[in-house]
């Protein structure tokens, strides 16, 4: 069961690593980032709330006393982190903003301590202090900063409403369907997102024409989209669902962390997007202290460890 669940989480990471590669496509065909997280959110919740009700309808019920919850998920965990995520990308490689998203444990164990008052193990605090570490090579400190600054704020925020949804877990529970919980939320986020998306102005005749990023190969924009929205959300959220069920979080959030390599690895052969040498060694001290941070509440009581169980949202 165990290496299902790892053959399950590998397949829903590399899904997921697709979503920034295609966002970049449709930038080049002329989307705003707002746009083209509307579309992901809009057509993916569709598709997946048309999915369950055709053969899991029972998913789709949400207990009245839990619409807080729901509304608050669509806001921080759905439309915060695309949004910012996407805006992210438009600035700096997709592989740098994926390893700044993959901070967000560490800013979990920071809330459980200082917040919640909860005393953790020395190893968390070594592993949010190793990502930190990791995260200023990544950045190039010492050059005043070698990235995008506009980039790296939208990716930490990005990081920050990643923390929220974990945070958010724990409002989970037997009345609440993860699957329906991410249909509803895609849909939710498309909504909210609509006033500030504005998709009556979405040049929709761009969706007509094949585009290729500087240094990348052409790909029709529908095409980008339809991957996107089929692959990188429905799919990759079943698959990611499913995975956490047969996991546990240390191990499952482990896996999850290869979206990053994934996302570079994809944006490298698609889009022409490189990482120096810095980002790579960076990037690798960022997952060990990610991992060391989340592996060190793996023995903590359920309620605790429960906040940093994966689910994925990027």
């Amino acid at each position: 069961m165990r290496r299902a669940g790892l053959l399950i989480a590998f397949a829903s990471s590399w899904c997921f690593a697709f979503s920034g590669p295609m966002a970049k496509y449709l930038a080049v065909a002329g989307l705003a980032p707002l746009e083209a997280v509307w579309v992901r959110m809009a057509g993916a919740g569709l598709l997946l709330v048309g999915v369950l009700a055709a053969v899991r309808p029972r998913a789709l019920r949400i207990p009245r006393s839990r619409l807080p919850f729901f509304l608050a998920y669509a806001v921080v965990a759905v439309a915060g982190v695309q949004a910012l995520y996407f805006a992210a990308i438009t600035r700096l490689p997709v592989g740098v903003t994926l390893l700044i998203e993959f901070t967000s444990p560490v800013l979990v164990v920071l809330w459980v301590r200082f917040v919640r008052r909860v005393r953790l193990p020395r190893a968390a605090f070594a592993g949010a202090v190793v990502a930190v570490l990791g995260l200023g090579i990544v950045v190039e400190v010492w050059s005043g900063l070698a990235l995008d600054p506009v980039g790296l704020l939208l990716a930490f925020g990005a990081a920050v409403c990643c923390a929220g949804y974990f945070l958010l877990s724990d409002g989970f529970g037997e009345d609440v369907d993860p699957l329906g919980l991410i249909a509803w939320g895609l849909l939710g986020a498309a909504v909210v997102l609509t006033p500030i998306s504005r998709p009556w102005d979405i040049p929709w005749e761009a969706f007509t024409e094949t585009v290729a990023p500087e240094g990348g190969h052409a790909l029709p924009a529908l095409v980008a989209a339809a991957w996107m929205i089929v692959i990188a959300t429905v799919v990759a959220y079943i698959l990611g669902v499913t995975a956490v069920r047969r996991l546990s979080a240390a191990i499952g959030s482990t896996v999850a962390s290869l979206e990053v390599i994934a996302g570079a690895v994809i944006a490298w052969l698609l889009v022409g997007e490189g990482l120096g040498p810095f980002q790579i060694v960076g990037g690798l001290v960022v997952l060990s202290g990610a991992y060391l941070a989340q592996r060190a509440t793996a023995g903590l009581p359920h309620a605790v460890a429960e906040v940093m169980e994966p689910i994925p949202v990027a």
